[in-house]
């Protein structure tokens, strides 16, 4: 894993005035360094086996990133949730993109920020959660190259790639 993504990492969470931790570092430094959001799984599949960090505390760690802002969890329709860094770049109130092919959820973050639907007189909203569902640019009909059998080996090269 990037050094500076350790760095960053320990950075933000050193900044909410709670105990900085090793798992919590390499929890948080994996979402910074993911292009797109990830389940639980993926995130203990990215850590590095040395690291020593069980599967309960990486759900611990996750439930605190988010309790913090760090990290905001998206809801799927397969009912696993994914997660992704959060913070003042990415506030939660965006939308998703998930790839109905490969699985695959990145942020929008271009979508416009101050965006509030209209709501009936005295409702306040707190949270949006939108999520486009399509085809990534990898699994798009136009890409001739793209066979869906092989998404299970093309996200076993991306977690070998990141470690």
């Amino acid at each position: 894993m990037a050094e500076n993504y350790r760095v960053n990492a320990e950075e933000l969470i050193r900044a909410t005035g709670e105990r900085v931790t090793n798992a919590r570092i390499e929890i948080l430094a994996t979402l910074l360094e993911a292009d797109g959001a990830l389940t639980h799984a993926e995130i203990e599949g990215l850590l590095a086996q040395a690291s020593g960090i069980d599967r309960v505390t990486v759900y611990r760690v996750l439930d605190w990133l988010t309790a913090q802002n760090l990290a905001h969890k998206i809801s799927g329709d397969d009912r696993v949730w994914r997660f992704n860094a959060a913070g003042a770049a990415r506030p939660h109130n965006h939308a998703h993109f998930k790839c109905t092919c490969c699985q695959r959820v990145i942020c929008l973050d271009d979508l416009g920020r101050g965006w509030t639907p209209a709501l009936p007189a005295g409702y306040l909203p707190q949270e949006i959660e939108l999520t486009i569902k399509g085809f990534c640019a990898e699994c798009s009909p136009d890409n001739k190259a793209h066979d869906p059998k092989k998404h299970v080996v093309v996200r076993a090269r991306r977690t070998a790639a990141r470690r």
